[in-house]
């Protein structure tokens, strides 16, 4: 699919198309029966609409016996029933006959929903013919493990599983890369347009955005977990996460998309932290987790309008500077973008507030350690260690530059740390070196690697603590200057 294509295709569609709300299905994963249905009865207290009954989960499956408790009426849910064999990603190994019988079984004691793999959804439909209740929506579904194929191909997918007789469409590919899922929204815009009901999306942390923006293009239905560890796909946010920190009941087709771009970027706060304050404020938008390998391809593929503005976070602030269409003086002197508008023309606009935060932060944190009435900087004249030469540790050595600190770059590759020390008229040093770094009591210290940060919160730059460094600012531990 040409870049362009996708861009276009991500806008949803309009109002007057006919829209359902994207209902939040819980996939119940127990090995027994009552504790399936318990986690239903859960799945319904925290929100969901939907129970999807795993049944090849369950230890010692016996259709007859064990379909009438987890279908038992009145249900806290509607139940969508799957039976997924080993190969489309689920854990039965037997036969079909069974599994189809079971299947069957579950539309005669009522469930709402079906789902049957593509592979075999023309003999499953021979054999239910003139059977179905009216009452049973079947969902012919094809999950492919390895990749997400072109929108042409998925079109065609489409094609096939509704010539299948399916009630609705189910498809979840997987993302080698974030661009990947634009196809899949383009696929949901086309589906939506055509009144063609889809599940639509794409597996793994780079597809995540793919289950909290479908309501935006019109997907039927997204999966929340009742708890982390409970997922029946990868990268499955919980139904708690869904409803409270992306606010999925609110989004739309005219909701805006805002998001962290980074690599890591799952430990982020930021979306617990912007989408409350959109919450409180009453914006209709929501802030997502973009996990980008190539920035300058993402933004060419998401240049939509409605995706608005992104926070950026390691290890692409660097470049961000070469994305943008314009970038404010202080960021360009920095090297280094943080954050980026989208305007109302398409351009991007960056900006860099990095150094500001931090700063402030830092002078705030040594004002309560040694009070002072005077109103210059209490950086001023103080030595200043910044260990990391990347945009973060830039935007650091630059603000403390700027309140009158001695800076001084410490990085693990020493050729670095010297390219900045000469940007901004600053000595350099390596990591090794900074280990016996003794000029004076009092210096303050910066860590803007990501040493230290999700996962490895351990490991720390330096391997002894020097107890004559008086402030110790670590960008691994602070979420506002993280992102």
């Amino acid at each position: 699919m040409a870049t362009a294509m996708a861009a276009s295709a991500l806008v949803p569609p309009a109002a007057a198309v006919t829209r359902q709300r994207t209902l939040l299905c819980v996939p119940a994963t127990a090995r027994a029966p009552r504790e399936m249905a318990a986690e239903v009865a859960a799945a319904a207290a925290l929100g969901a609409d939907v129970a999807e009954l795993r049944l090849d989960r369950l230890s010692g499956f016996a259709p007859s016996r064990d379909l009438p408790v987890l279908l038992a009426g009145p249900r806290p849910l509607p139940a969508l029933v799957t039976y997924r064999p080993k190969w489309e990603g689920g854990e039965y190994e037997g036969d079909d006959e069974p599994r189809f019988e079971a299947l069957m079984l579950a539309m005669e004691l009522g469930a709402e929903y079906v789902d049957i793999e593509l592979k075999v959804a023309d003999k499953f439909m021979k054999l239910i013919s003139g059977k179905k209740p009216e009452t049973c929506k079947l969902i012919v579904s094809s999950h492919n493990y390895e990749n997400t194929p072109s929108a042409e191909e998925l079109g065609n997918l489409v094609a096939q599983i509704q010539a299948t007789g399916a009630d609705i469409v189910k498809i979840a590919t997987t993302a080698t890369e974030i661009i990947d899922v634009a196809r899949m929204f383009q696929i949901l815009v086309h589906c939506q347009e055509k009144q063609v009901p889809i599940i639509g999306l794409v597996m793994n942390d780079r597809g995540f955005i793919s289950r909290v923006l479908c309501p935006k293009f019109g997907g039927y239905l997204t999966f929340g977990t009742l708890e982390k560890g409970k997922e029946s796909a990868p990268a499955q946010p919980t139904i708690a996460d869904l409803i409270n920190v992306y606010n999925i009941r609110q989004i739309g087709p005219d909701t805006k998309v805002f998001g962290i771009i980074g690599k890591p970027v799952g430990h982020s706060k930021s979306p617990i932290l912007h989408n409350e304050a959109f919450r409180s404020v009453g914006f209709n938008a929501v802030y997502v987790p973009f996990l980008v390998d190539d920035l300058a391809n993402f933004l060419t593929t998401y240049s939509s309008p409605d995706f608005a503005g992104f926070s950026c976070t390691i290890p692409h602030k660097e470049a961000a500077v070469r994305c943008c269409d314009e970038v404010d003086p202080i960021a360009r002197d920095i090297g280094a973008v943080n954050t980026i508008i989208r305007k109302s023309d398409g351009k991007l606009v960056g900006y860099n507030t990095d150094y500001v935060g931090a700063i402030s932060a830092i002078e705030d944190g040594i004002r309560a350690l040694q009070p002072t009435e005077t109103t210059t900087s209490p950086l001023a004249g103080r030595l200043f260690v910044v260990i990391g030469a990347g945009g973060a540790g830039k935007a650091l050595a630059y603000g403390a530059k700027e309140k009158g600190a001695r800076v001084v770059i410490a990085n693990r590759t020493f050729a670095r740390a010297q390219e900045l020390g000469n940007l901004i008229g600053a000595p350099a040093l390596s990591l090794a070196e900074l280990e016996n770094y003794h000029p004076e009591e009092g210096m303050i210290l910066a860590n803007t690697t990501a040493i230290g940060m999700h996962p490895n919160v351990n490991e720390t730059p330096l391997s002894k603590v020097l107890n004559f460094i008086l402030f110790v600012f670590n960008i691994a531990w602070c979420p506002s200057f993280m992102q």
